[in-house]
């Protein structure tokens, strides 16, 4: 059965509500294709978008997947409650993963400190976190099929050479794309990078449904051209290690930040050529600065105050344009206390309207699925 969110009975009996009778196949932690009831591993590379899987209809698995690159902060905390939130109200499960391919940009002990900072929010994975960092073989694997199937080629192209050619292409006001400079071979380079092909014409289109943005076009060979899967560092690229793992996982729905929009058709793209489904897509909007830019720890964006966790959710939660209960309420006191003290109260819509992280996750799950329901309205 789906492992509850820890908490009182108060909110362990609304949500029992929400998911009685719903049973949760348990797959493996991701350690390998074929492990576990339902595991999928990646199959032999195809790029032939009419014959890739399509999301199969099975129990709802979510994840939130951060970087460790820092501790948690409003902004990410955004992703991470969208995501929970979702799970539990379609009654599923809910996981995490810490995406630490990108060696050089992870902090030691920030994985540890997400994930307790999470715990202290109310959410917890209900499978064992994975770590890319451990997955190495996984993600050479898929290569591996790519390469075979002639998807792949090295490219020796530097950033300054990549740059200078997609500012001549601006110039001309043709693509700012990729230009393919190394697809025919490397003419004397040396091989720094690999990349996946991508195709010509229609079929470089990807079209797809985002649950929150709408309806989501991009042509892969006039925006992006082909893209980046081992860096010449030799790190694994992003693009790479987030379609195997969310297919080994067996995710079939991606809830996260708006930042990550423009990657989703890559993803897409990848995943048919790895003839693995694709999980539905919502995008939410991400917090910003002062100055309009996405909160990130690079924009020193604080951390998050996990002695007391209700007001960072309630902030989360009224990003997200939730409804809830306890949070109109508290508006309608703070009114009534200003016209009964001339206007002198001040503090009471500034209380959290919760006291307890079973109260707002019973009133958020159900906001949730009110908000979703009203942006899919016809």
């Amino acid at each position: 059965m789906l492992r509850l969110p820890r908490g009182g009975d108060a909110r362990r009996s609304k949500l029992a509500a929400l998911y009685a009778g719903q049973d949760v196949p348990r797959v493996s932690s991701g350690q390998g294709p074929g492990r576990g009831r339902g595991a999928r591993g990646v199959s032999d590379a195809h790029p032939s978008g009419a014959a890739h899987a399509a999301t199969p209809k099975s129990v709802y698995r979510g994840r939130f997947a951060p970087s460790p690159t820092g501790r948690l902060h409003a902004g990410s905390l955004v992703g991470a409650l969208a995501s929970y939130l979702d799970a539990r109200a379609h009654g599923g499960v809910w996981l995490v993963r810490i995406e630490d391919i990108d060696g050089p940009r992870t902090v030691p002990g920030a994985d540890r400190a997400i994930l307790d900072t999470l715990a202290r929010f109310g959410m917890e994975s209900d499978e064992p976190p994975i770590w890319q960092n451990t997955r190495t073989a996984h993600y050479a694997q898929a290569f591996e099929r790519l390469q075979r199937a002639g998807l792949i080629y090295p490219c020796g192209c530097t950033r300054k050479e990549i740059a200078d050619s997609l500012a001549s292409a601006h110039a001309r006001h043709t693509t700012l794309a990729y230009p393919g400079t190394c697809r025919h071979g490397l003419n004397g380079k040396v091989a720094r990078a690999w990349r996946l092909r991508v195709p010509d014409g229609p079929d470089a289109v990807i079209t797809f449904g985002d649950r929150w943005q709408g309806r989501q076009t991009q042509d892969l060979a006039l925006e992006v051209g082909d893209f980046v899967l081992k860096r010449a560092d030799g790190q694994w690229a992003y693009q790479l290690a987030v379609v195997v793992d969310d297919a080994e996982q067996n995710i079939t729905h991606v809830v996260r930040g708006a930042d990550l929009l423009d990657s989703t058709a890559r993803q897409i793209y990848l995943q048919r050529c790895l003839h693995v489904p694709t999980p539905s897509y919502l995008h939410v909007p991400v917090v910003a600065d002062a100055h309009g830019e996405k909160l990130s720890k690079q924009t020193g964006a604080l951390e998050l105050d996990a002695a007391e966790p209700l007001p960072a959710l309630v902030a989360a939660a009224r990003h997200l344009g939730l409804a809830l209960e306890r949070d109109a309420e508290a508006d309608a006191n703070a009114d009534a206390n200003a016209n009964t003290n001339d206007g002198r109260a001040g503090s009471a819509r500034a209380a959290p309207p919760y006291r307890s992280l079973d109260a707002f996750y019973a009133d958020a799950v159900a906001a949730w699925a009110k908000r979703l329901a009203a942006l899919n309205r016809p």
